[in-house]
């Protein structure tokens, strides 16, 4: 019996494109947690996001792990806040200056929800302002990270996918102390966590705490940095639209994002849940 559901957002639960969840997905939510069962977002995005993202329903995101996992959060309560070290940060930003429109972005968590901006981080005015053409959205500053506070932080990229590609790469040989994965298979991002802390960690942080096993939790990606919590748990599901790696991983399959297809999977899990046995879309691979 699933007992937990954990699910990335972007071309996951929510389709691209879309400002929110559907209704159709919220009322699958409230399906689960109606069974008594937990739901939560696993999303590279902030807790300030979540608020337009399930219009304002805060039942829909009282557990969930932000940040790739970073920033977790169980009944509504704040319970674990896994930081990156700000020198190591400064030091790729210092990296990242010497690549045209290639520069790290750090998030304020605590900002108004209104103010979703980043902030362009880099040691030279000159390369802040090649950014600024690339990605005029986000704000830029020459800022010093010289401290271990912060929580959220990536990178953006300007070029082909083979470029954003070989900068990933090279990111992971210089820095084997940071994660470095692509939150969507199209996006110009790379996101950044500590080594050893990803969303398939938050996951079993999650698990453990609930007192529950990894086989009664339920967890669906489509990307990269989904593969972590979908390589932690037996009942991983990919959606159709899932990158060739996550759809690979992922023990079971079902439609695409587009198609409202996890929503459809929530209420699955919630029926199931008043017999005690698992949803019908896990009895296919």
């Amino acid at each position: 019996m699933i007992k937990l559901v954990l699910t990335d957002l972007d071309d996951t639960l929510i389709r691209n494109g879309l400002p929110r969840a559907t209704d159709h997905a919220l009322e699958g939510i409230h399906a689960m947690l109606d069974a008594g069962l937990h739901f939560g977002p696993v999303s590279g995005r902030i807790p300030r996001a979540m608020g337009w993202m399930f219009n304002n329903d805060e039942a829909c995101y009282a557990t969930a792990a932000y940040s790739n996992g970073q920033i977790i959060y169980l009944d509504g309560e704040l319970v674990h806040v896994e930081r990156l070290d700000g020198p190591e940060l400064n030091s790729i930003a210092e990296m990242l200056s010497h690549i045209p429109q290639c520069v790290l972005t750090i998030y304020d968590i605590n900002a108004p929800v209104e103010d979703d901006a980043g902030y362009f981080v880099s040691p030279d005015r000159k390369h802040l302002a090649e950014c600024h053409e690339a990605f005029p959205h986000i704000r830029g500053d020459a800022l010093r990270l010289d401290e271990p506070t912060y929580v959220k932080a990536n990178i953006w990229c300007a070029g082909s996918r083979e470029h954003v590609t070989e900068v990933r790469d090279m990111l992971r040989e210089e820095y084997p102390s940071m994660e470095f994965v692509f939150p969507s298979p199209t996006a110009p991002l790379i996101d950044i966590m500590p080594a050893g802390w990803t969303k398939g960690t938050a996951v079993q942080f999650l698990a453990k705490e609930l007192g529950i096993t990894l086989d009664e939790v339920a967890v669906f990606g489509d990307s990269e940095n989904d593969l972590a919590m979908i390589e932690a748990v037996p009942n991983s599901v990919a959606v159709s639209n899932a990158s060739e790696e996550v759809a690979r991983a992922a023990r079971w399959h079902i439609g695409a994002s587009a198609d409202d297809a996890v929503a459809d999977a929530l209420f699955q899990i919630a029926d199931a849940a008043r017999t005690r046995t698992l949803p019908t879309f896990m009895g296919r691979g």
